[in-house]
């Protein structure tokens, strides 16, 4: 597994458990969380202080609804690390940055089809940003 941020790719220096929302214990002091691209962001409402990692995952790089979550987390007040993980490729790296992702967790297979250099092509994201060009 290989994480991608802006400065290219990095290892993974997440040490704790992340346990899959359907089996979030209430009140245990679970720090991170995997959400399924149907899951539904509300159900994390009153836990989004207590959680430092959400990874977010997108099950084929054709499945927008990670972007979606990644935005209505951001927007319901999520301050931690927010990860896309799974079939996202170099080319949707900006909109994963755009949506509130700070970070992208990618097989090691896909790393190699997909070189870092192709990654760090897009980490310049807030630069292509229409909004970005419109305040100008």
């Amino acid at each position: 597994m290989t994480l991608v941020t802006d400065q290219g790719f990095m290892p993974d220096d997440w040490a704790h458990p992340i346990v899959p929302l359907a089996e979030l214990p209430a009140n245990d002091g679970t720090r991170a969380v995997d959400l399924a691209s149907d899951a539904d962001p509300a159900a994390l409402a009153d836990r989004l202080t207590g959680l430092d990692l959400i990874r977010v995952d997108f099950p084929s790089f054709a499945d927008g609804r990670g972007f979606t979550l990644a935005a209505i987390l951001r927007r319901m007040g999520y301050k931690g690390r927010l990860r896309a993980k799974g079939h996202v490729i170099a080319d949707q790296y900006a909109m994963a940055r755009r949506a509130g992702f700070d970070e992208v967790e990618i097989t090691d297979d896909l790393a190699r089809r997909q070189p870092e250099d192709q990654w760090r092509a897009r980490a310049d994201w807030q630069a292509h940003d229409y909004r970005a060009a419109l305040r100008g």
